[in-house]
């Protein structure tokens, strides 16, 4: 993230209190948000800002984060679900109406098409007369991570990183103060990451970049301290903030360290660990989500109490998101939450308050050993991409999951409200006629594609062409992808056809599952019960049972799927899990070839009503209306009741959160539809 480095004086005595001037500057305060349209977006945006918000953080939709136009296939129903379509110029200058882009810090969290955004942004720029050179913020532009844990990869890593080192290469000369990549282990923790893994994978992801655009010649030698100045960082917090926050001083350490023995950095101002901070979302939970704001507060303390490792930059999640999507009244009160902290309590007036503490020095210390020999692992594996390829990376994380939800199933990890102290009065916050949450507009993906049509049909087809096929040469004889990408987005270029140029260059890739060579679960008395069950109607059947764990859609948070398909193997069932981004055609099409007993649909982004309805279709069209779907989310109770209708024998949300249990529910689905069939 892009933040204002903080003030250093100290007050002259902790018993004195200090002058105004003294207190240390605040981290900057924002929300991640974005949703239905680029007008709607707009609006909240210029709301949260007059409310306090001092920098933006834009959550793009699931279409313009994997490169397809809002009107595509897999388009459909994910078309401003998790944040805001942006298929063109002109969304963009929507987007950014009455914001003036060169006193606005912006952060983007965006992958692959990273140059394709970031060029929009500089293009919507331009038109509002501001020059490159005052743009401040950030690009994500982390694909390592996106094979990993959050699926919005397009190309294959080689081409990946060699667009990662075009943003970079091209910010460094125009756009100075803007930070061309935030290497974020956020994601990494969600999809399972240890504190020691969050840390030894997401350096490993900046060697394995900053090494790229070494070795890529764009930089000169005596500028590439610059460069390492200008990588930052997106981390997670947890709820075991002790641990999380000695893991932040431990990253402080160990990113100052690279920096000043593989890189020979010497300026202490480049070798800054500057990071922002989004706290752990994967730990709310659907019930008793009331006491989701205590688990906010005391996850955001860990990376603000710290003086020497403070976050540069937070945004906190809403009580609410186990359940929905935030509304703005609920975006307000994680707001008032960073205020709060920032301007009433005496934190910013204080140097550090943990130098001197020997119990977080030696856990600390004892962070920065695991991570180093991990480290040299991922380096004698040939470094992060490598460790992608092999799918070491990503076995490791499933893992580690797998770990974490036999912790909760088993109650030896607590989660309040879950696995203990589930006795609840109904939540007042829950009652409203909106159930607590804000539903999608259900008529924004048609109104967005009618004005996609709309600007295809006004722009200059022949500047479309031309700029494309300058793209395409660039590509292809390994120029640097920027200007002639900005060049498309003045032209009228979409984000499909932008992304459909580089996929002819490029390819497309489909990363390692990680689920085949996963540790197996032990098992306790439940899954050996499962297991003898499994066996006994596999044996009536006269083959094993086999289960299609399927991702419709463009949602590329596998989490929850690989933990299913992993416990399903474990528990003796055949699984067929062919990863993400399919669409129900495909799913169906398995289905049959496959000869399944089961389909099981995952969805986390909100499309789970029609992208399930068209399997279901498809499944009848194809004669499978005797093989039962499940399917799983974050599902309202009245989505639900309409998935039920349209024949979904099952439907599971984060409060079902025994896997065992789902999948002896699973069964028992299964064993009536077989006695029933024959």
């Amino acid at each position: 993230m892009q933040e204002a480095d903080a003030a250093k004086t100290p007050p002259a005595s902790p018993s004195e209190i200090p002058a105004q001037g003294q207190r240390d500057r605040p981290w900057l305060f924002r929300t991640y948000a974005g949703h239905s349209t680029a007008a709607a977006s707009n609006a909240l945006y210029r709301k949260n800002l007059a409310r306090g918000q001092t920098g933006l953080s834009i959550a793009f939709d699931l279409p313009t984060q994997t490169g397809y136009d809002s009107d595509h296939e897999l388009a459909r129903g994910e078309v401003g679900k998790v944040g805001v379509p942006v298929s063109h110029l002109g969304d963009m200058q929507t987007l950014f109406a009455e914001i003036p882009l060169d006193r606005m810090n912006t952060s983007m969290t965006i992958n692959a098409t990273a140059p394709w955004l970031l060029a929009l942004y500089t293009a919507c720029a331009e038109t509002q007369g501001v020059a490159r050179a005052d743009l401040s913020g950030t690009t994500q532009n982390d694909l390592i991570k996106e094979y990993l844990s959050r699926g919005t990869y397009i190309f294959p890593p080689k081409p990946s990183m060699k667009l990662i080192t075009d943003v970079i290469a091209y910010t460094y000369r125009e756009s100075p103060r803007w930070n061309p990549m935030n290497v974020c282990s956020y994601h990494l923790q969600e999809a399972g990451a240890t504190p020691v893994q969050e840390l030894a994978f997401a350096l490993a992801t900046a060697i394995a970049v900053l090494d790229e655009v070494k070795a890529s010649g764009q930089v000169p030698s005596e500028d590439f301290a610059k460069v390492v100045g200008r990588i930052s960082f997106f981390v997670n917090a947890g709820v075991r903030f002790v641990t999380e926050l000695c893991k932040m001083r431990a990253f402080t350490r160990l990113w100052d360290e690279i920096c000043r023995t593989r890189y020979g950095v010497e300026e202490e101002k480049y070798r800054r660990f500057r990071y922002g901070v989004q706290v752990n979302s994967l730990g709310l939970t659907e019930q008793q989500p009331e006491n989701n704001v205590y688990r906010i507060l005391i996850e955001m303390l860990a990376v603000v109490l710290s003086k020497d490792a403070r976050a540069r930059a937070v945004q906190l999640p809403a009580w609410n998101e186990a359940l929905g999507l935030p509304r703005p009244w609920d975006q307000q009160w994680s707001l008032r939450l960073q205020q709060i902290v920032a301007f009433e309590t005496d934190l910013l007036e204080y140097d550090d308050l943990f130098n001197g503490s020997t119990v977080v020095e030696a856990k600390v210390e004892a962070l920065m050993a695991e991570a180093r020999e991990e480290l040299e692992r991922i380096e004698e594996l040939g470094g992060a991409v490598a460790a992608v390829d092999s799918s070491y990376m990503k076995e490791r994380l499933v893992e580690s999951a797998t770990a974490r939800f036999n912790a909760i199933e088993s109650g030896e990890q607590a989660v309040i409200g879950v696995n203990r102290y589930t006795e609840s009065e109904p939540s007042p916050l829950t009652e409203g006629g909106d159930g607590g949450y804000m539903v999608s507009d259900s008529d924004a993906e048609a109104g967005q594609i009618a004005r996609l049509q709309e600007w295809r049909t006004a722009r200059d087809a022949s500047a479309v062409e031309h700029s494309l096929a300058a793209l395409k040469q660039a590509a292809g004889a390994e120029g640097n992808v920027m200007e002639p990408s900005i060049a498309c987005a003045h032209a009228g270029v979409t984000t499909g056809e932008w992304a459909a140029a580089l996929r002819e260059v490029y390819g497309e890739y489909r990363a390692p599952t990680g689920v085949g060579r996963a540790v197996a679960v032990q098992g306790g008395d439940s899954l050996e019960s499962l297991r003898s069950r499994v066996a006994g109607l596999s044996e009536r059947l006269g083959r094993r049972i086999k289960m299609l764990v399927g991702k419709p859609g463009l949602d590329g948070h596998s989490n929850g799927a690989e933990q299913i398909a992993v416990r399903a193997r474990d528990a003796g069932f055949e699984v067929v899990y062919e990863g993400i981004r399919l669409t129900p055609a495909q799913i169906v099409n398995a289905a049959l070839e496959e000869g399944v007993h089961v389909v099981g649909l995952s969805i986390l982004s909100g499309s789970h009503v029609p992208l399930v309805s068209d399997v279901m279709k498809g499944m009848t069209a194809s004669g499978l209306i005797d093989v039962p779907v499940v399917a799983g989310g974050i599902i309202p109770p009245e989505d639900e009741a309409t998935l039920k209708a349209a024949g979904v024998a099952a439907v599971y949300t984060p409060k079902d959160f025994d896997l065992t249990a789902i999948l002896s529910d699973i069964l028992d689905i299964v064993e009536r539809t077989t006695q029933e069939a024959a």
